[in-house]
């Protein structure tokens, strides 16, 4: 992501610059305004996001954007229950479906994160994380992504204890960009539009 302050978009609204990056700038635009910073609740949906981030580990957001439904698809639209059924034999049908990243420890991760995710009780896997979500007066808003830390003491315990209930990828780095993306902080620029759009709330 760029280091620099928000900066005006074609509709003349102020935006995190990676949100304008130029050559991806409509599918960047969309996730931005819509989904980034927003308070993303439900096992289901957490564990899609879990998911992703790993599968995002030392690639670009914008690869794992533009084949999130290919992912849905291959996942069971990410319901736990379902994935945490799936066989050697699945995670070897994985490696060869290219609407994915077919990367065969991140496949397992997958797996195995929902097999973890199936011993816990309803809720307790959304409850588990938003429990890791910080006062969110207790850091001013970022006036550029420089501003913006990659690891927090609260994604180091975030990842800590998902780790202690089994999961896979999910290292403090990718744990900060968990919460990031699921509205546990409120991570847009100062001067950015969405800033205050609902991220950071962890009640529902």
């Amino acid at each position: 992501m760029s280091a620099g302050g928000a900066v005006p978009g074609p509709d003349g609204l102020a935006r995190c610059p990676w949100g304008l990056e130029a050559e991806t700038m409509a599918d960047y635009r969309v996730y931005h305004d819509t989904e980034w910073g927003r308070p993303v609740h439900g096992d289901d949906a957490l564990f899609e996001r879990i998911s992703l981030e790993a599968f995002q580990s030392g690639l670009s957001w914008l690869t794992i954007l533009r084949r999130r439904e290919g992912f849905r698809a291959a996942f069971a639209d990410f319901k736990i229950a379902a994935v945490a059924e799936f066989t050697a034999a699945d995670e070897q049908r994985l490696l060869g479906d290219s609407r994915i990243i077919r990367n065969r420890a991140k496949i397992s991760a997958v797996v195995a994160n929902a097999r973890a995710a199936a011993e816990l009780a309803a809720g307790e896997l959304d409850e588990l994380i938003w429990s890791h979500a910080p006062d969110p007066a207790a850091r001013p808003a970022p006036r550029t992504f420089a501003d913006v830390p990659a690891i927090t003491p609260e994604s180091t315990a975030l990842a800590r204890d998902l780790k202690k209930r089994g999961f896979r990828f999910v290292g403090p780095t990718t744990a900060y960009a968990l919460m990031q993306a699921c509205g546990l902080v409120d991570d847009h620029l100062a001067d950015c539009h969405a800033r205050g759009s609902g991220a950071a709330l962890s009640g529902r």
